[in-house]
């Protein structure tokens, strides 16, 4: 007799697929665990992200107060006027180097007037100037200021309008007239105690006073334009060049014409400066008599040149420095890694229970590596903010941070990078352990 096939009694077997892996996590897991691992343990966490906190806020920081340098340095050399040339006295070093020739003056009084008459059009104002530090006195009250000679298109081309009054005009110029301009803190010295709101720009309008043994009449008083660190404009007292010269001026050039020490010429078209600078060199160089563009008597300074040169080494130290803090990125990247290791090595039982519960190598490897990367995001974010407030803390040395956001965006992307490599030999080492091996671990 043939047995026929036994009946089926109960539910059917499950495969091993089946089999519910209940230490098996998914990212929200991964993450609730390692947040767990985090606060579980504060301050072990907060020196852990240090590095990439001190990091991210020196970038943020130091990024941001270069760039307000650099702005700063902008605002200043468009502060005493913009597309500026400015010809001044040198003499030939050789090799197109020029070299100051100190107390030597070349550019005349002539030279300005036939730069005015030679780019009616390309020119919006000229103004030769020539200084001297002369003794100030109103009554018993007496400063030390920078007395410039100059014409009223000085205004316009060195961006210094009066706050009360009016300039001279070309009439004072032409008559000799002895009328004067003065800065904020002369007027504060002179009709003050030297301290900001001692004097009103009012008291000073038409009030006399002494420069050397010489009397002027306040015509004017400028604002104030703060410290440039191009000279401080706040302590110039201006006058018409034709009195300067007749009053104050020693120097006279061979020829026996008066001497300026710099002509300021404002380009009606920034985009013209190069040609405009080439322009007056020629002109220059044909009064000169002078044939060798290598051994001039004077220098044309472009603005924009300038500009750009100071622009370009405070980029460069920006970016030296934001450099450097980088790497405090890396330290604080192989500080999270040590810490990572550590912590596999504290919880290889732990490891073994969720692996011997059913969860898998790439199971650990996500609980881990988010772990390293909480760790390093959370510093990103704290340095950041901790970047922004040291920035403004920059305000003390008198420098307005700019903040961009390209540089805070990369370092707080780099942070999070960090975490991930550095974080991924502890996580990798400890989804490879050995289940058995954990569980006897002690």
């Amino acid at each position: 007799m043939t047995a026929g096939p036994l009946p089926q009694t109960g539910a059917a077997a499950p495969t091993p697929a089946a089999v519910p892996r209940r230490g098996g996590i998914g990212l929200g897991g991964a993450f609730t665990i390692a947040w767990r691992a985090i606060v579980g343990t504060p301050l072990r966490s907060v020196l852990t992200a240090l590095g990439v906190i001190i990091g991210v806020a020196a970038v943020v920081a130091l990024t941001a107060i270069g760039q307000g340098s650099t702005a700063g340095v902008t605002k200043n050399l468009e502060s005493l006027g913009t597309n500026l040339l400015t010809v001044q006295s040198a003499r030939g070093g050789g090799g197109g180097s020029l070299v100051r020739a100190g107390p030597r003056q070349t550019i005349t009084v002539e030279d300005a007037e036939a730069l005015a008459a030679a780019f009616p059009d390309r020119v919006a104002g000229v103004a030769p100037s020539v200084n001297s530090n002369l003794q100030a006195k109103v009554g018993t009250n007496n400063a030390q200021v920078s007395v410039v000679g100059t014409w009223p298109a000085f205004e316009t081309v060195r961006n210094s309008p009066v706050e009360t009054g009016a300039y001279f005009t070309d009439a004072d110029v032409s008559g000799r007239k002895r009328v004067a301009v003065i800065g904020h803190q002369t007027l504060l010295d002179l009709f003050g105690d030297g301290t900001e709101g001692s004097a009103a720009p009012e008291q000073a309008a038409g009030q006399k006073i002494r420069l050397g043994s010489v009397t002027f009449t306040v015509s004017g008083v400028l604002p104030d334009k703060g410290n440039s660190g191009f000279g401080n404009a706040n302590s110039q007292v201006l006058i018409p060049l034709s009195t300067y010269l007749q009053r104050f001026a020693r120097t006279n050039s061979a020829g026996g014409q008066p001497t300026v020490s710099n002509v300021y010429l404002q380009a009606t078209d920034a985009k013209d400066l190069t040609g405009l600078q080439s322009d007056v060199t020629d002109l220059l160089m044909t009064r000169h008599d002078l044939t060798d563009p290598d051994n001039l008597d004077f220098q044309v300074q472009n603005q924009a040149d300038s500009l750009a040169s100071l622009n370009s080494i405070t980029n460069t130290l920006t970016l030296f420095v934001g450099a450097i803090a980088g790497i405090s990125l890396l330290v604080g990247g192989i500080g999270i890694m040590n810490i990572m290791l550590v912590s596999v090595t504290e919880r290889t039982r732990e490891i073994g229970v969720r692996k011997a519960l059913g969860a898998r190598p790439r199971d650990i490897l996500t609980q881990f590596l988010v772990e390293a990367s909480l760790l390093s995001i959370g510093g990103g974010v704290i340095g950041m903010l901790l970047g922004v407030a040291l920035a403004f803390a920059g305000k003390a040395l008198n420098i307005t941070p700019v903040f961009s956001l390209p540089p805070m965006l990369i370092a707080f992307a780099f942070s999070a990078l960090v975490g991930v490599f550095f974080g991924y030999y502890p996580a990798a080492r400890a989804a490879k352990l050995d289940p058995v091996d954990s569980l006897r671990y002690e």
